[in-house]
């Protein structure tokens, strides 16, 4: 590949990386710029993301408790970038650094299965096959993406959604197939043109909705526990026959 190649194939990243630039250290001055920028542009997106979408946190994270709580499971699914995004946002669940793992499955994780149904159905079907197999209508399925409109996973949401699942979408831009979608009960857009800004808004977006999940549960145990000793006091004492206790 020639320079000029090169240069043209990141110029979107590092417009001032060019044939004309001169001297390492303006070099280096324009680089520490650059990431300073784009520090700010991803805080201020992070930020003014969770304000828009703090309500539907909220909403999305409490059914989600309930799921965990009858005994649903997670599956989480995406395309390249997106598919380690929804790895690590299933490994979030099921292994947490702190709180309690809940049931979560990444369903590229199998390469076996995934280049199965691939090869045998097509690759519109590798995620909706594996909902048909394994969910139930207790479960929670979660697609992202940056464009919110590809195939495998709209279709993959639309089996959930019929199969009775909470049905979730995390999306960039305007959000894609998936913002108008009936058979998604959430999306999280990320309203941005950068994929890269995109995935670290998302990743912003899915560790708040563990969390949320978290409290939930935690707050459920806690009042189990409140009204099993309440319970407890309130019981009369059971007497023998010299009639103590």
């Amino acid at each position: 590949m020639s320079v000029g190649a090169g240069a043209e194939a990141t110029g979107f990243l590092y417009p001032f990386i060019d044939g004309q630039e001169k001297g390492t250290e303006s070099l280096l001055t324009d680089l520490a710029s650059s990431a300073r920028s784009k520090v700010q542009e991803s805080s201020a997106l992070q930020c003014s993301t969770l304000v828009d979408c703090a309500e539907m946190l909220a909403n999305a994270g409490a059914e989600m408790a309930a799921r965990f709580a009858s005994g649903g499971r997670m599956y989480a699914f995406g395309n390249g970038g997106s598919s380690t995004d929804a790895a690590t946002f299933a490994a979030l669940f099921a292994q947490p650094i702190t709180g309690r793992p809940l049931p979560a499955l990444n369903l590229a994780a199998d390469q076996a299965v995934l280049t199965a149904l691939g090869n045998d159905v097509g690759f519109e079907l590798v995620f909706s096959r594996q909902i048909i197999a394994h969910s139930h209508s207790r479960d929670i399925a979660v697609a992202m993406s940056t464009s919110g409109s590809s195939a495998d996973l709209m279709t993959a949401l639309g089996e959930a959604s019929r199969r009775g699942l909470l049905t979730i979408g995390f999306a960039g831009y305007d959000g894609g197939q998936m913002a108008g979608a009936t058979e998604v009960d959430y999306c999280f857009v990320v309203g941005s043109q950068s994929i890269h800004r995109i995935q670290e808004s998302q990743a912003l977006l899915g560790y708040e909705l563990w969390a949320t999940v978290q409290r939930h549960l935690a707050a459920d145990q806690h009042l189990g526990t409140d009204q099993h000793r309440a319970a407890d006091k309130a019981a009369p004492m059971s007497q023998g026959p010299g009639g103590t206790a």
